[in-house]
């Protein structure tokens, strides 16, 4: 009776640890640091964040805040290229172990993605043509407006302002073709985007019309992995108390990113 008792808790106990095994091995951060790579999903159709540079490759503030991350890790660093609509959907199906695209938080967001603190700052607005009058959200009625579809700035006219008349694209790249091609009013994306479009043509007939939100980025992360987020927001402290993040925002935003939210 006795061995068949031990027997018995040998076989639970055994149970036991394969279960915890499995369940460590199913963790994101342990899975990403046995795998010595992580994926991460980035844009290449939004500067500064993200753009692909002469030699076609990625460059931007989120191409290097991934490469912070892979640093830190100790891994090998696996590009995915993403546009605004599939960013999350990626996390979601599990193609990426990290969304770093120029990503804001949302109520919406929130229920099916979890976030790291933010590693950048980013203001959202509404630019147009500067022969168009337009100071605030209800001026923008009846205003043909670009916008990407599924974005922040999407969610945000939607709610500003109803009465404009959105038109809405898969990608950031046809977003700023058709305001620069006439088959829109104007178009809303972050400041930092408007700028690098005017510093390339400063010909472009555009003002800033509206702002619609201060939205700083954060890091994606699917549902359900503390260990993971928790990890993301030690590297982001760190690099905020060093310099870092202020260094990275300098050089693709030209400025400091100042005091980012927790």
């Amino acid at each position: 009776m006795k061995r068949r008792s031990l027997l018995l808790s040998l076989i639970a106990v055994s149970i036991a640890a394969a279960v915890s095994g499995n369940a460590m091995a199913e963790d994101a951060l342990s899975t990403i640091l046995a795998r010595k790579v992580i994926r991460v999903a980035v844009p290449t159709d939004y500067p500064p964040y993200g753009s692909v540079g002469t030699d076609m490759t990625p460059r931007g503030y989120d191409i290097d805040m991934a490469a912070l991350v892979a640093k830190k890790l100790g891994v090998k660093l696996e590009l995915i290229p993403v546009t605004g609509p599939n960013r999350v959907a990626y996390l979601q199906t599990k193609k990426s172990d990290l969304t770093i695209s120029s990503l804001g938080k949302t109520p919406e967001r929130e229920k099916v993605i979890d976030y790291s603190i933010a590693y950048a700052p980013f203001f959202d607005a509404v630019f147009g043509k500067q022969e168009i009058i337009a100071k605030n959200y209800n001026e923008l009625t009846g205003k043909v407006i670009a916008v990407t579809r599924g974005s922040m700035q999407d969610e945000e006219l939607s709610r500003l302002a109803p009465g404009a008349v959105i038109k809405r694209f898969e990608d950031n790249n046809g977003t700023v073709s058709a305001f620069l091609a006439g088959q829109a009013q104007m178009f809303a994306t972050g400041t930092a985007v408007a700028a690098t479009i005017k510093a390339k043509d400063p010909s472009v007939s555009m003002d800033l019309k509206v702002i619609l939100s201060n939205a700083p980025c954060y890091i994606g992360v699917q549902k359900g992995e503390p260990q993971l987020v928790a990890k993301l927001n030690e590297i982001i402290r760190e690099a905020k108390s060093n310099g870092a993040i202020d260094e990275m925002s300098k050089k693709w935003l030209g400025a400091p990113a100042g005091a980012l939210p927790e």
